[in-house]
């Protein structure tokens, strides 16, 4: 009998437990970067959000980096940066640029969702370790998935601290000036992996976490003149919200080949965070300095014939270039920032749902063609 089986009662139903049974909702994204009181410093600025922590040689680590934790609403952001040249972080950032190495994950049980996905086919980087301190005891796994991304189970009922043994809230820097933004939490986290391996990975995450297919578009539904790209939605039937993207066949290079050609591997593409409010969200950050992608103007003279019937404030939602879209459950508005990496890697989305369970189907093509417009600006079209 595997240590799994003995931690589950022997009349439980065995195909019932699985990592995404366990799932309680988003825990952190760490980013690996060049220099994370930098990032940290980047993402408070711009993005409104709070340091609440850090670790590193002054807190008693001694694994030759440093992180900076932010948060926002339920948004919870680790930068992590090598203090030499010899760290895995280092190489890691060296080979791909900043980007977001773990996606981890709140659970229950850190040991059961760990045994879980191993037994069903995942490669274990981390067997479940413990830490301690006066706050209390944190568990946590981790295992592979797309490229150099992981994801961590994180067991924190227990562990009652800024954010895990070894960091602290002590001397850390301003808090920076700026009107708030309102992000609430993350709405779902999107991978690009390699050509021909979206089938693999759609059927790892529904084998392997439980997980299953929320919805699926194909090149014919996210296309332009000049490329194409296919995506399918993974979901936890809750929280966990997984859209993953592959390159199609198109004329020139997809955004998704220029993404995998800049990173070096599959990875993270963009963070997709919920706001109540996407007018003064948005305005917030437009004032705070962030730079986003723009439609032509005559997309709202279409968008507002097609859903004339919603009562929106169409002028502002023009001024600050927000998308709206609407399915059978409602509507929503979305914007997209420019990439805010040195690579043209990841970016993020600002999203306000209003019923509305989709991605936005009906703004692809308007979405595509401003991407396609800033790699012709690169010259990577």
């Amino acid at each position: 009998m595997s240590k799994l089986e003995d931690r589950i009662s022997l009349d439980a139903d065995w195909d019932a437990l699985t990592p995404a049974s366990l799932f309680v909702g988003w825990d952190h994204l760490e980013w690996w970067v060049g220099n994370a009181r930098q990032a940290a410093g980047f993402l408070a600025g711009c993005f409104g959000f709070r340091i609440t922590a850090y670790s590193g040689p002054e807190t008693g680590r001694t694994d030759g980096t440093c992180s900076y934790v932010v948060e926002q609403g339920d948004v919870r952001f680790v930068l992590t940066g090598a203090l030499g040249p010899h760290s895995p972080v280092a190489t890691c950032v060296r080979a791909h640029g900043d980007g977001v190495r773990d996606v981890a994950i709140t659970v229950t049980d850190a040991r059961a969702a760990y045994e879980a996905a191993v037994e069903r086919g995942a490669s274990g980087l981390r067997s479940p370790w413990v830490e301690e301190d006066e706050h209390g005891a944190l568990v946590r796994a981790t295992v592979a998935v797309y490229g150099d991304t992981q994801h961590t189970f994180v067991e924190r009922a227990a562990y009652h601290g800024v954010f895990a043994p070894g960091f602290s809230a002590d001397n850390l820097p301003p808090v920076t000036q700026g009107p708030p933004v309102g992000i609430t939490r993350i709405d779902h986290v999107v991978a690009n992996v390699e050509k021909g391996a979206l089938p693999s990975w759609v059927g790892f995450y529904r084998r392997v976490f439980g997980m299953e297919q929320l919805v699926h578009f194909d090149d014919e539904q996210i296309s332009t003149e000049h490329s194409a790209l296919m995506s399918t939605v993974v979901w936890d039937g809750s929280k966990i919200v997984l859209p993953i993207n592959e390159p199609a066949d198109g004329l020139r290079k997809s955004q998704i080949e220029e993404y995998l050609d800049s990173y070096g591997a599959p990875g993270v593409q963009h963070i997709a965070m919920h706001t109540d409010d996407i007018v003064a969200t948005v305005s917030a950050l437009r004032d705070r300095g962030v730079r986003f992608l723009r439609v032509p103007d005559a997309y709202y003279d279409d968008v507002r014939v097609r859903l004339a019937d919603l009562h929106l404030p169409w002028d502002e939602l023009a001024r600050l270039g927000v998308l709206v879209d609407r399915d059978e459950d409602g509507y929503l508005l979305q914007l997209f920032t420019e990439t805010v990496t040195d690579r043209p890697t990841v970016f993020f989305e600002v999203i306000q749902r209003e019923g509305a369970r989709g991605f936005g189907a009906g703004n692809f093509k308007a979405l595509f063609e401003a991407i396609e417009r800033e790699q012709e600006r690169r010259g990577n079209l």
